[in-house]
């Protein structure tokens, strides 16, 4: 049996005051704010920006293209999308197939939460469990599969 053993960790962060990181995390090519924690089994990758004051939990997947703005709150096994499957299966390395997300100032996502590519205004908070299919662009609590609007903040 032969294999390839690739290890990753912490590489090529910049990374502002007073930010911690457990590990085991895979934490690369991304920057992260002042003041963020980042919980065990995360993985944050190349060419994301997490703002200032953050929590990511564990067990968090944050690809690609990911923006999350200042005070942000990620949940436990969120997973954030950014292949969409747009010619019937995976972009096998075509970047350019690829979406960003843009996540807000503000935000809290509910542990399991599945994000698809899109863009969610300050001041929301996604349910445990939610999908959010669509931009989100009124501060307010959304929840389900698709995530749907439940009350305004």
């Amino acid at each position: 049996m032969a294999f390839t053993l690739k290890t990753i960790g912490i590489v090529n962060v910049t990374a502002g005051e007073n930010v911690v990181i457990v590990e085991p995390s895979n934490v690369y090519g991304c920057e992260i704010g002042d003041n963020t924690f980042i919980g065990p089994f995360v993985e944050v990758q190349k060419d994301v920006t997490i703002g200032k004051s953050c929590k990511i939990q564990s067990h968090a997947f944050i690809c690609e293209l990911v923006k999350i703005g200042d005070s942000c709150f990620i949940g436990h096994g969120v997973m954030f999308i950014n292949d969409l499957f747009l010619h019937g299966g995976p972009a096998r390395g075509n970047k350019a197939l690829w979406k960003s997300t843009n996540i807000g100032n503000n935000v809290s996502i509910g542990s399991n939460a599945t994000i698809l590519p899109v863009s969610i205004c300050d001041n929301v908070v996604i349910g445990a469990g939610s999908v959010v299919t669509k931009d989100i662009v009124k501060a307010g609590i959304y929840a389900g599969n698709p995530a749907k609007l439940l009350k305004t903040l």
